[in-house]
């Protein structure tokens, strides 16, 4: 059987069922037709990490809601965000699906960041993964924790309603035309168990302080939003006439006019400027518990807003909230450059300094034959539970054409 064979035989079915569409993107495969066999020791200390790393995330939202505006400026929140942002749901989560990425080392996992705010890979985990592992007779590591997204959704909309919010018309949105991210979203709202509709982002519209959908020649209320887009995003966003739309959305958000999913707060763990603040109060030996410095150490890497790995170690810079690998730069401790993200975007923002991590080797089938590549880990939190796990392939800075590969249990 060819590679492509193999590959038509897999991902043709789920083509065809309209769940996962995206198996070849611009052009290129994306999703393998192969394999990646881990233990059932190595799941749970993945399972582990993920719980260890969000509960340390979620002990710092609450001292973060109450800060000074100037220090959730620094971390990167946008004027038009401070506001939304300070909106607590005490009850809930600060992030309804998140995913860390991890890199596997001989020191075990190592946390590179926390996508809370938007994650994608979320049908290559949920619902791709089982059954690329039913095509391959293995066991899927993933089985079962589908149902974490319904009950997630369920809690978060149950704390909105507690808290005296409109919660009839809920709405999931993202780019219409970008494939990946329309199937997610559609994905999300059939797995969230809620009676969601879909409305395109450019549907939206705000009018007399509230948003709305246009839907044909209705004009429909949104008092619930799932958005796959990010709130960094939004804040700057205009309409055609130059009005600060997004600005507006978020004052929305702020005056409890509108709940939204991830709630303003996945935004605040979202920042990687977090991870230097998080490192800062664990080299000052500050605030978490001695079980939390432990997972810190064990788990996180050193991280600081300026250089303090030159002529000791190799480092990495990132943009606070950069995605997929943009404006990232891998540098040996001498400062020269061992790796550039190549494409346009995030350069513009700030950046911090992260002691780098090698990625593990990694040699995987394609329809070009063999590609010797490096292995990215993520692993979802959901509702506050380890969740999900998915492996991405690609280069030394995974970025937005790496392969997804399918991962099935030994044994």
């Amino acid at each position: 059987m060819t590679e492509q064979d193999r590959r038509e035989q897999l991902y043709g079915s789920l083509r065809k069922e309209g769940v996962f569409t995206w198996d070849q993107m611009y052009g290129e495969e994306y999703a393998l037709a192969d394999i990646l066999d881990i233990t059932a020791e190595f799941r749970e200390e993945m399972l582990e990490a993920t719980r260890r790393l969000g509960r340390i995330f979620a002990r710092v939202v609450p001292i973060l809601q109450q800060a000074e505006d100037s220090l959730l400026r620094e971390l990167g929140v946008p004027d038009q965000a401070l506001d939304a942002v300070r909106l607590a749901t005490a009850q809930a989560p600060p992030t309804t699906v998140g995913r860390f990425d991890f890199a596997q080392t001989a020191d075990g996992l190592k946390m590179l960041e926390y996508n809370s705010d938007t994650p994608t890979g979320i049908v290559e985990a949920f619902y791709v993964n089982g059954r690329a592992c039913r095509f391959f007779g293995r066991r899927d590591p993933n089985a079962g924790m589908e149902g974490q997204i319904a009950a997630a959704f369920a809690r978060m909309l149950d704390v909105y309603r507690q808290q005296g919010y409109e919660t009839e018309h809920i709405w999931f949105s993202s780019l219409d035309w970008h494939e990946e991210d329309r199937g997610t979203t559609l994905y999300l709202m059939r797995q969230s168990g809620l009676a969601g509709r879909f409305a395109p982002l450019e549907k939206l519209r705000v009018w007399e302080d509230r948003l709305y959908v246009e839907n044909g020649e209705e004009v429909l209320p949104v008092h619930v939003l799932y958005r796959l887009h990010a709130l960094e995003k939004l804040a700057g966003e205009t309409d055609e006439d130059g009005y600060p739309t997004g600005a507006h959305v978020l004052r929305l958000i702020a005056e409890r006019k509108l709940a939204i999913i991830n709630p303003p707060s996945a935004f605040l763990t979202q920042t990687k400027a977090l991870q230097t603040l998080i490192w800062s109060l664990h080299e000052a030996g500050e605030f978490f518990t001695a079980g939390e410095q432990e997972s810190i150490a064990r788990h996180m890497l050193p991280t600081y807003f300026e250089n303090r790995f030159a002529g000791s170690t190799g480092y990495v810079t990132k943009p606070i909230f950069g995605r997929e690998g943009g404006g990232v730069m891998l540098f040996d401790a001498d400062g020269s450059v061992r790796e550039k993200d190549q494409e346009a975007f995030y350069w513009d923002q700030p950046m911090i300094y992260q002691k780098r991590v090698e990625l593990p080797a990694i040699t995987v089938k394609t329809m070009n034959g063999d590609y010797a590549g490096r292995l990215l880990w993520g692993s979802f939190l959901v509702g506050g539970e380890a969740s999900a796990l998915v492996a991405r392939v690609g280069g030394p800075i995974t970025d937005n054409l790496s392969y997804y590969l399918p991962v099935g249990l030994q044994g």
